[in-house]
């Protein structure tokens, strides 16, 4: 399980945890356990030179790109009653503008519904990377009242994700095998297998999106913004960013500082760090979020782990996992709960603590013999609708992930020299994560990005928050963000969960809307619960 791709926001994990209940799977916002990796790194990793920091992009816009800026968006009803589409054109290659290679990228959008002045649009991303902006705003999106009383709420599919320009990489039929692989090799058989279900996932994503591959990194994303941001008649950017929204979010006021307007960014990423480093410290926030989970399942008359204490509770849930991993269990259809699967399903419940019930059930079924519950986390987990078909997010999510960083690790000696540290930072995921990073290293696009700070001089007050036990964007990467944005508020949350807003603080939603309605930040080192 790459843990880049565990980058998602807890809306949509608890929109999933609700229909799961009744059986069925759900679109959120995450990525492929295999398919991805990217934002990931090292233990010791270094920070990036002083000279690595994103610099603004010239504020006159270029007489090439001129085009774009000045296109009319024709809008038409779509999907959810209230909500207009429309398709924006983006140069493929923003060195090399051609009508003949232009990209065309789905956008959304909720006008204001009043009473009060329109405040002009509030741009929205769920994260992931590959996370259905659209989706999301129709769906799951924080939209208070308030908010959308002053605001059009506007979301835009980012470049090779769901509605624009897809990123497609296997048939549902080979990315249930895919995700099915083991992803904790014991042998060289093993070993193997997982090598080459790694390069076979690379080939068909090249095969089938060759032309977008080089063309989907988040600072492109990022561009394609600025352009809507003009479309749409608005002279700075408002925009609420959860998760990897953090980081495009970040990116886009480095890039245009001075068209830079009310932002939140929500369950932050530290751009600073290099890809080993964040699937590390991943793995030491999916630790503490098991802990947690552990601590209070023990209390439970139903806890399946044990009632002892935590370190008994995740010897219990490894132990589970080695079982499944030599006998996968039924479920009640042609595949079978293997370790890989019965993984991903418990990763899926630490996003959010009111997915901790229905974990305690599925786990006692799996520990009974019948996998159907945690296969069912995992499918929402991998956006696998009933139908066996999954959501483009499993293909986007690698996509800009292995764009935008140099892989964590080029060959299968550099994962077992790192195992060490990735079994202390998780005893139960330590081992799977660090496997699941391997990915990129066979990716047939050499990355663009590095590591780099982002100071966004000259930005509008921007707030960003942290969730102290966020398992997916660890609460240091907020701290770090917010010491490096030089206008940056951090707001924190105390608690558990991925991302904050809209989770049912009305501490944090009150000085999120507040600021987005007033421009006021909240007051220096806040603190909510």
């Amino acid at each position: 399980m790459a843990t880049s791709r565990l980058l998602r926001t807890s809306a949509a994990v608890a929109a999933a945890t609700a229909l799961l209940i009744s059986g069925c799977s759900s679109g959120s916002s995450s990525p492929d356990a295999h398919a991805s990796s990217g934002r990931t790194a090292e233990a010791g990793a270094q920070r990036p030179a002083d000279d690595a920091t994103l610099r603004p992009l010239p504020a006159a816009i270029p007489a090439n790109l001129r085009p774009y800026y000045d296109q009319k968006l024709t809008w038409h009803p779509c999907g959810v009653a209230g909500f207009e589409c429309a398709t924006m054109k983006a140069p493929l290659d923003y060195a090399h503008p051609s009508a003949a290679t232009d990209l065309k990228l789905a956008v959304a959008r909720k006008k204001a519904t009043g009473p009060g002045s329109r405040l002009g649009s509030l741009m929205v991303n769920p994260g992931g990377p590959g996370g259905s902006a659209i989706d999301y705003l129709q769906q799951y999106a924080p939209q208070p009242a308030s908010v959308r009383a002053r605001y059009d709420m506007v979301a835009m599919d980012p470049r090779g994700v769901a509605r624009s320009e897809p990123v497609e990489c296997l048939t549902n039929q080979q990315m249930d095998r895919y995700t099915q692989t083991d992803q904790t090799p014991d042998t060289p058989a093993e070993l193997s297998k997982l090598v080459t279900a790694y390069r076979d996932f690379a080939k068909g994503c090249q095969a089938r999106s060759g032309k977008v591959l080089r063309h989907v990194s988040t600072i492109e994303a990022a561009r394609d913004m600025d352009v809507l941001r003009a479309v749409l008649g608005d002279k700075k950017l408002t925009y609420v960013g959860a998760s990897y929204g953090t980081f495009l979010g970040a990116t886009y006021a480095g890039l245009y500082p001075s068209r830079t307007g009310r932002i939140v960014l929500d369950g932050a990423m530290d751009p600073e760090l290099d890809s080993r480093t964040i699937n590390l410290d991943q793995t030491k926030g999916f630790n503490t979020a098991f802990t947690a989970f552990a601590a209070d399942c023990v209390k439970k008359k139903d806890c399946p782990l044990g009632h002892k204490d935590a370190a008994d509770a995740g010897k219990r849930l490894a132990a589970l996992f080695k079982k499944l991993d030599a006998h996968p269990v039924e479920t009640g259809e042609a595949r079978k709960l293997t370790e890989s699967l019965a993984t991903t399903g418990v990763i899926a419940a630490m996003y959010d603590q009111r997915a901790w019930p229905v974990l305690r059930e599925y786990l006692a079924q799996a520990e009974a013999g019948n996998g159907r519950g945690l296969l069912t986390l995992s499918d929402s987990y991998y956006e696998r609708d009933p139908s066996g078909k999954y959501a483009n997010q499993m293909y986007a999510n690698p996509a800009v992930n292995c764009l935008d960083l140099a892989p964590p690790f080029t060959g299968p000696d550099q994962v077992r020299a790192a195992l060490p540290a990735f079994r202390k930072a998780s005893p139960v995921f330590g081992e799977s994560f660090a496997w699941s990073a391997l990915s990129c290293a066979y990716w047939p696009v050499k990355p663009t990005g590095t590591a780099h700070r982002i100071p966004a001089k000259g930005a509008a007050p921007i707030v960003v928050v942290g969730t102290t036990r966020d398992p997916a964007t660890p609460y240091a990467w907020a701290q770090a963000l917010a010491a490096q944005l030089s206008s940056a508020t951090l707001l924190t949350y105390e608690g558990d969960g991925h991302t904050a807003y809209g989770r049912g603080s009305s501490c944090i939603d009150n000085a999120i809307n507040t600021y987005l309605l007033t421009g006021t930040t909240p007051p220096k080192n806040k603190r909510c619960t």
